[in-house]
């Protein structure tokens, strides 16, 4: 008998959470900065001039200090805000953790009326969330589909952050899934893009 793909998600999304939430504050901290070190010293970071990413709750990988280090850095960063009563959102460029506030779901979100709205650029990266992925660089999102409706129409660089005790070998995934092109856990960087049709490398454009 075969067995329901949104029950073996649901179990490994159960999973990953516990793993999550088992970690020891100080456990969690110091792979948190090891990823952000990795990414922060990445070509998908250097040679990009506008960073999108997630807010991370208390069971995600840090985006807090990426966030700041790349404002810092002079680069330019949007974060998500959902769009009510949708499976969409949109994301907002920022200039300080200090604009965020909580929104759909509880998640820091950028204010619509203070901040203005990302419409595309030509060097930009988009950090991915994930509960799981796997060595091909798929994920195991939260089963909303808010990511999987954005990623379709973006053509930039995609990158997940993840423990790599939440790494799986293969995860099932659809035929309109998209991939993250690199995945950094504390322990390693991998291009997961190798044996797939590859996005728009930032590594190719603006040349």
């Amino acid at each position: 008998m075969k067995q329901d793909i949104r029950q073996i998600k649901n179990h490994l999304r159960q999973n990953s959470k516990t793993l999550r939430r088992a970690l020891l504050p100080e456990d969690k901290d110091e792979l948190d900065s090891a990823i952000a070190r990795s990414f922060l010293r990445s070509t998908s970071y250097t040679r990009s001039d506008v960073i999108l990413t997630y807010v991370s709750t208390e069971i995600e990988v840090d985006t807090r200090c990426i966030i700041e280090t790349a404002l810092q850095d002079g680069k330019r960063v949007a974060c998500p805000r959902c769009i009510d009563g949708t499976r969409n959102m949109d994301f907002y460029y920022i200039h300080s953790l200090d604009e965020l506030s909580p929104g759909c779901f509880g998640v820091l979100e950028p204010s619509p009326v203070a901040s203005r709205l990302y419409r595309g650029a030509q060097r930009s990266v988009c950090i991915v969330p994930g509960l799981a992925f796997d060595h091909w660089g798929y994920r195991l999102g939260y089963g909303k589909g808010y990511y999987d409706r954005f990623l379709a129409g973006y053509n930039g660089w995609t990158v997940g952050l993840c423990y790599s005790a939440c790494i799986e070998y293969k995860l099932p995934h659809g035929r309109f899934d998209r991939a993250v092109d690199r995945l950094i856990t504390e322990k390693y960087t991998r291009r997961c893009s190798e044996n797939r049709p590859r996005h728009r490398d930032l590594r190719k454009s603006d040349q």
